[in-house]
C-alpha cells in the first residue's frame, strides 16, 4: 500500500495510511495484513457506521458508538476477544487478564484493580520523573545529531515499567525479557492464514513455534524473580510486584499463584511501556509537524515547571500538554484494531450478527470517522479542551466497559510527565525526508522512527 509522504513543512496532513477503496481477495488481504494491518481497512469505514464482508469467515467492522457500547459494555460476555487475538498472545502471556474470559478474568481483575488505584499510580510518579530526566541527559549527550525519539521513548518507558515492577532486583535480567517478548511479537505475531481461516488453536502456527525457546527461558527467569520476592519480602516502598503479591480478590479472597503473577506481570511489562512509548513517539513527531502547537505547549510547560522535571503535582496545570496526548491517541491509537467473536446471534446497526462472526472495532477508523469528527485527519489538540463534548464510545484509546485498560491512568500520567519535561527544555524540529509511516502488526508503530533535531532552549 503506497504511503503518502509528509514533509516538515507540509500544509496537508500528518502521517497516515491511504485506506482501501476497492475489495480485496483473501490472499491479497493476507499479504497486506502481514505487513500492515491498517492497509486492509476500507476507506468507507471512516464514512459509515458499519461495514460487513467475508474473508474466510463473516466479519463486521463497527464504528457506531451505540453499537460499540453494546459490544464492550451491555453484552460484553457475548463478545469475547477473538481467537486471532488469543492465538497471537497466549504463548507469551498465557491466561492473564488480557486474554482470560468470564469468571477467570473477573477474579484477576478484582485482585489487580487496587494496584492501579489513583493513590498507587500517583506514588509511582517519581519513577516517571526520573526516567524523563534520564531521557533529557541522553538527548543532551547526542548534541547536534538528530535523535530517533521513538527509540528514546521506548528506553524511557521501559526504565519506568521495569523500575516499578522489579525495583531493586539487580539479578533480574530485564532486558532479556524485553528482547524475548519483542522478538515474539515481531516474528510470530503477524497475521497467519490459519488465523484468518479460523483454524483451531491446536493447529501449529510454524512461525510462532520458532520463538518458543526464548519465551520459555523468559518465563523461567520471571518465575525465579517472583519466588525470590516471596522469600525476601516486600520493598520499603511497594512496587508493582509487591502490590500484586499482596492482592486478593475481595469476593473470593483468592490470590494469584506464581504462573498467574508471571503472566500478568509480563503483560504489564509489555503493555506498560509499549503503548506509552508509542504515544510519546507519535506526540513528539506531531510537535515537529506543528511548530505552533509545540510553542504553545512549551510556554505552558515552562510556566508550570520551568526547566525542572514534571511530577504528579503538575498534572492539573498542564491541560494543553494533556490535550496533545489525547489527540495523539486519537490519531495513532496503539491498539488500532480490536477484534471480538460473537458467541450468540445479535443485531448491530440493524444488521444480523451470527454466532461465530468476527466483530472488529477498528479504533483507527473510528477515530477518523467523518460522522463523528470534524476534519478527522487533522491534528487539533483543542478538540479535547472540553472532554464532555467528546461522544462516549467515539474515542477509545484504552477500550471501554469492564475490560477498559487497567493501566490507562498510569499511561496518561507517564505520558504527560515525560512530554511536559521534554517540551519545557527543547525545541524539536523534523528531519526532512524522514517522516514515519504508521504500521500496525500488533500495535501502531512509527516505521522508520521519529527522527528529530532537539535544540536546547535557553
Amino acid at each position: 500500500m503506497p504511503h503518502v509522504p509528509d514533509t516538515p513543512n507540509s500544509t496537508t496532513l500528518p502521517a497516515h495510511i491511504p485506506l482501501v477503496r476497492e475489495p480485496w481477495g483473501m490472499l491479497k488481504s493476507l499479504r497486506a495484513a502481514r505487513e500492515n494491518l491498517l492497509s486492509i481497512l476500507p476507506d468507507i469505514a471512516t464514512r459509515q457506521p458499519m461495514v460487513s464482508g467475508k474473508t474466510g469467515r463473516r466479519w463486521h467492522m463497527v464504528m457506531d458508538p451505540d453499537a460499540i457500547r453494546q459490544v464492550l459494555l451491555e453484552r460484553v460476555d457475548d463478545y469475547p476477544k477473538s481467537l486471532v487475538t488469543k492465538n497471537l498472545l497466549r504463548p507469551a502471556i498465557g491466561e492473564s487478564m488480557f486474554i482470560a474470559e468470564g469468571a477467570h478474568w473477573r477474579w484477576q481483575r478484582r485482585a489487580a484493580a487496587p494496584v492501579f488505584s489513583h493513590r498507587n499510580v500517583t506514588n509511582l510518579a517519581p519513577v516517571m520523573s526520573a526516567a524523563a530526566e534520564a531521557a533529557c541527559a541522553r538527548i543532551d549527550a547526542a548534541g547536534a545529531r538528530a535523535v530517533n525519539m521513538a527509540d528514546e521513548m521506548v528506553r524511557a518507558t521501559f526504565d519506568v515499567i521495569s523500575d516499578v515492577t522489579f525495583s531493586g532486583d539487580d539479578g533480574f535480567d530485564r532486558q532479556s525479557i524485553h528482547r524475548a517478548i519483542d522478538a515474539y511479537i515481531a516474528e510470530a505475531g503477524r497475521v497467519s492464514l490459519l488465523d484468518m481461516l479460523g483454524m483451531p488453536d491446536w493447529v501449529p502456527r510454524p512461525a510462532r513455534l520458532m520463538t518458543g525457546h526464548a519465551l520459555r527461558d523468559m518465563k523461567h527467569v520471571a518465575d525465579a524473580a517472583i519466588e525470590g520476592r516471596r522469600k525476601s519480602g516486600p520493598r520499603a516502598t511497594a512496587d508493582l510486584l509487591d502490590l500484586l503479591l499482596a492482592g486478593e480478590d475481595p469476593e473470593t479472597k483468592r490470590q494469584m499463584n506464581t504462573g498467574e503473577l508471571r503472566d500478568n506481570l509480563l503483560t504489564f511489562i509489555v503493555a506498560g511501556h509499549e503503548t506509552t512509548a508509542l504515544t510519546l513517539g507519535w506526540a513528539l513527531y506531531l510537535m515537529g509537524f506543528d511548530p505552533a502547537a509545540q510553542e504553545r505547549a512549551h510556554a505552558e510547560a515552562r510556566a508550570v515547571i520551568g526547566t525542572d522535571v514534571a511530577n504528579a503535582d503538575h498534572l492539573q496545570d498542564l491541560p494543553f500538554v494533556r490535550q496533545i496526548v489525547d489527540e495523539t491517541l486519537r490519531l495513532y491509537p496503539p491498539a488500532a484494531i480490536l477484534s471480538r467473536t460473537a458467541q450468540t446471534a445479535d443485531e448491530l446497526c440493524g444488521r444480523e450478527i451470527r454466532r461465530g462472526d468476527t466483530v472488529m472495532l477498528p479504533i483507527y477508523a473510528l477515530h477518523r470517522n467523518h460522522l463523528l469528527w470534524d476534519d478527522p485527519d487533522q491534528f487539533r489538540p483543542e478538540r479535547f479542551a472540553d472532554r464532555k463534548a467528546i461522544q462516549r464510545y467515539a474515542y477509545l484509546p484504552f477500550g471501554d466497559g469492564p475490560r477498559i485498560c487497567i493501566g490507562a491512568s498510569f499511561a496518561v500520567q507517564e505520558a504527560v510527565i515525560v512530554l511536559a519535561t521534554l517540551l519545557a527544555r527543547y525545541r524539536f524540529s523534523a528531519v526532512p525526508g524522514r517522516s514515519p509511516k504508521p504500521v500496525m502488526i500488533l500495535t501502531l508503530r512509527p516505521e522508520g522512527g521519529v527522527w528529530l533535531q532537539a535544540e536546547k532552549r535557553p
